[in-house]
């Protein structure tokens, strides 16, 4: 798959559920059978810094499976029978979002034409309406956790791949829905390495280097198929 084939699969299958004409050419699968048999909109979540969408290794995941608001997303390494790597995406245009009253109109100015998604926590595909997301308004290293769906600005995240590096056009920033610093907005990071640390939480910082050269530490990527 050329580079620029894999970056319009990772953006789709982000936003697969927002009506993007390529979604429905994509593999479904997920973290389990299950929850590739009740949605196409399964997905796993990857740091550049640790894997690649031929090896992903390790994938955003729900801290011990917990099901309730609060509970830290994690990177773990990817397995087929973990329900606490379940996640379904819910996306659509920056702009949709602000509709429905989930970004801020400052938000909405400056990436309104961008896809994002809520990326919901579903065990064994079923949806729990949490979603991993920001318990406050981003700021510097702030930990992700589940939060409910429905809360506004912090539940969104947007795929900014006007920020992905030339050198790495598969991979882009996502950013956080409740930014409110446009020139270096929060976006994901995982500074730690997962091998080596036990439940490493991912986190949001100020993107460094944007737009030509954003570390791989704040670089991901987002596929479906087997992990």
């Amino acid at each position: 798959m050329s580079m620029k084939s894999k970056v319009l699969a990772a953006a789709a299958a982000l936003a697969a559920v927002g009506g993007l004409g390529t979604a429905g050419t994509l593999s479904a699968s997920a973290a389990t059978p299950q929850c590739s048999q009740v949605s196409s909109s399964c997905i796993q979540i990857f740091s550049k810094e640790f894997g690649t969408y031929a090896s992903p290794g390790f994938i955003e995941t729900v801290f011990l499976g917990i099901p309730v608001a609060g509970v830290p997303t994690i990177l773990h390494r990817a397995s087929s029978s973990d329900p606490a790597e379940d996640l379904i995406s819910h996306g659509g245009t920056v702009s949709q979002f602000f509709a429905k009253g989930l970004v801020s109109a400052a938000v909405n100015s400056h990436y309104g034409s961008e896809n994002a998604a809520q990326i919901e926590y579903a065990p064994h595909g079923k949806a729990t309406g949490l979603c991993a997301a920001l318990a406050r308004t981003a700021y510097q290293d702030e930990g992700l956790s589940l939060q409910p769906c429905s809360t506004p600005g912090t539940t969104v995240w947007i795929i900014d791949t006007a920020d992905s590096p030339a050198t790495a056009p598969a991979y882009f920033p996502i950013v956080s829905g409740s930014t409110t610093d446009f020139t270096h907005p929060f976006g994901m990071v995982m500074q730690v390495n997962p091998a080596r640390s036990p439940f490493p939480r991912i986190k949001v910082q100020h993107l460094t280097g944007d737009p030509a050269n954003v570390p791989d530490s704040q670089l991901w990527g987002a596929k479906t198929g087997i992990v």
